[in-house]
């Protein structure tokens, strides 16, 4: 396709100019080379589109007309380059975010109307859910996922690393006493994110780096953060979560932090969170706005989340 455009660039060039030579110095071409792809042009036409003759070149009633039509072309072709700019360079438009459910309403959704004085072009539709997004068939923008992304043509970037801690309500301690180790919490009521592939468990590492699976029987088991999250907050027992959606309520008083000493998890994953686009040249102005919007309010200084600065692309 290049090349019939090229091929067409070169016939309205020869119209203008007259000339083989002024032609294939304009586009830092040989004349033989404009010669052979006027000559590929009129194969595929079927027709003769040059009168040629030692002094100069003229084109038939048919190289005129293709030579219009071509100007046409080029034209179009030129506005759709020039919106397509305008799209890379202006944020505007829809900005489709797919986000985990917690992130998105404890740390996207505060952030929100700020971003729409800043930025009253864009429109931002959040669509919260446990599993990551098909970027391209759901044509989402930017998915913020606990996993790190690894299917082909996906640029990434790791926006925090986060500790997960296990949480109760001082009523529910008060009733249910301090445990004391992890072996302390056979005796509590205790919560588990819903699976269907595995047992709840948690995964303990010591103070002394010793590493432990804790199977348990949940008292509470939901798909969702914020039912466990509600659910500890009224006493309905202990549950992990992380760091930053429970930072707040800790501070507050309305929830405890059980056995600080041990890191322990709920997933065998490292706590963190990624953000994910399409891989391509240049990345859509609307995109590049609101990440850098998002990170400029995240990172540095005394902030829990610590914004890597660098891409990443997955293996095609």
């Amino acid at each position: 396709m290049s090349d019939r455009i090229r091929a067409l660039e070169l016939l309205v060039s020869l119209q203008s100019t007259g000339s083989f030579t002024a032609t294939a110095l304009a586009f830092r071409l040989s004349s033989t080379s404009v010669s052979r792809s006027i000559a590929m042009l009129e194969d595929r036409v079927g027709q003769s589109l040059l009168i040629r003759s030692t002094r100069n070149v003229r084109l038939t009633e048919a190289g005129v007309e293709y030579a219009r039509r071509a100007v046409d072309i080029l034209s179009s072709l030129e506005d759709l380059d020039q919106s397509m700019s305008v799209l890379r360079s202006v944020p505007a438009g829809l900005l489709r975010i797919h986000s985990r459910s917690m992130f998105g309403i404890g740390v996207l959704t505060p952030l929100l109307p700020a971003f729409a004085d800043a930025y009253p072009e864009i429109t931002v539709e959040l669509i919260l859910g446990e599993e990551p997004a098909d970027l391209r068939r759901e044509r989402i923008d930017i998915d913020f996922r606990l996993s790190e992304p690894d299917e082909p043509g996906i640029k990434r970037r790791k926006i925090y690393s986060s500790e997960r801690w296990l949480v109760a309500s001082p009523e529910y301690v008060a009733r249910k006493g301090q445990p004391q180790s992890i072996a302390d919490l056979a005796n509590h009521h205790c919560m588990a994110y819903f699976s269907t592939t595995t047992t709840s468990q948690w995964w303990v590492t010591h103070p002394d780096g010793r590493k432990e699976r804790v199977p348990f029987q949940p008292r509470f088991v939901s798909n969702h953060g914020a039912v466990m999250l509600e659910l500890a907050r009224r006493g309905g027992g202990a549950a992990v979560l992380d760091d930053y959606l429970v930072r707040k309520d800790i501070e507050q008083g309305s929830l405890l932090r059980l056995l600080p000493e041990i890191s322990i998890s709920s997933s065998a994953r490292p706590g963190g969170l990624y953000f994910a686009i399409l891989d391509s040249l240049e990345t859509p102005a609307k995109s590049r706005v609101f990440l850098d919007f998002l990170t400029a309010r995240l990172a540095g200084g005394g902030k829990r989340f610590q914004v890597e600065n660098t891409w990443e692309r997955t293996k095609s």
